[in-house]
């Protein structure tokens, strides 16, 4: 049984905590209509970004780190390492990106099949208003469950820094809700989009209306 998936206070590496002055997003909000809250600015040069200055690797959220806290919240019959507080030994994962099942099985050479994929990638969120947040911001969304997924490791490396308007998940089924994740981060973090950017997140959420945006 996992203990702890609850976020823990406390500022820096070792915890997650909420994020400093971040837009509210209201639970059950449209997520088309979400769009148009978006700031809209071209993406900034790539200069100086270094994943290390978001975060020196996945903080605690409670009894868990932030990867271990994903692949409990996002597997399936899982096993638990042996004497240990959370540490997911297997389990398995209906990935949302390609509609596949797999297998995951802790190991040198097959932890690497599922993966823990920024939605909002961190180089995008560098280029689009990171570079001027305090290392505590940068730190909270990197660890922040709604923006973590646990997906099929190769295709999140297909992925890299895109955004929507560069890149969206294979499995069409899963666009709607992979594009409203996208926004209701972008909006808490007030992470702006650029204007082919909004165009393709309303182009997608206009096949599906009634979608909500996740709030965890």
């Amino acid at each position: 049984m996992l203990v702890g998936l609850t976020a823990t206070g406390g500022v820096g590496a070792s915890a997650y905590t909420q994020p400093e002055q971040a837009p509210v997003v209201f639970a059950a909000a449209n997520a088309a209509k979400s769009v148009a809250k978006l700031v809209v600015k071209g993406r900034a040069p790539k200069t100086g970004y270094d994943r290390e200055l978001f975060s020196d690797g996945w903080a605690k959220i409670g009894s868990c780190d932030a990867r271990n806290y994903v692949l409990a919240r996002d597997l399936k019959n899982i096993s638990w390492r042996a004497g240990e507080t959370c540490i997911v030994e297997s389990g398995v994962l209906n990935d949302p990106y390609t509609g596949k099942t797999i297998n995951f099985l802790r190991g040198r050479s097959t932890s690497i099949k599922v993966q823990i994929d920024h939605v909002v990638a961190v180089s995008d969120a560098w280029q689009k208003g990171a570079q001027q947040w305090s290392y505590a911001k940068r730190h909270n969304f990197y660890n922040d469950p709604l923006n973590l997924l646990a997906v099929d490791g190769p295709t999140n490396g297909s992925k890299g820094d895109g955004d929507t308007a560069t890149w969206l998940p294979p499995n069409k089924s899963y666009r709607c809700a992979y594009v409203a994740r996208q926004v209701a981060v972008k909006l808490k973090y007030g992470v702006w989009v650029t204007t082919a950017e909004k165009s393709a997140m309303t182009s997608v959420l206009a096949k599906c209306p009634s979608t909500s945006l996740p709030t965890k």
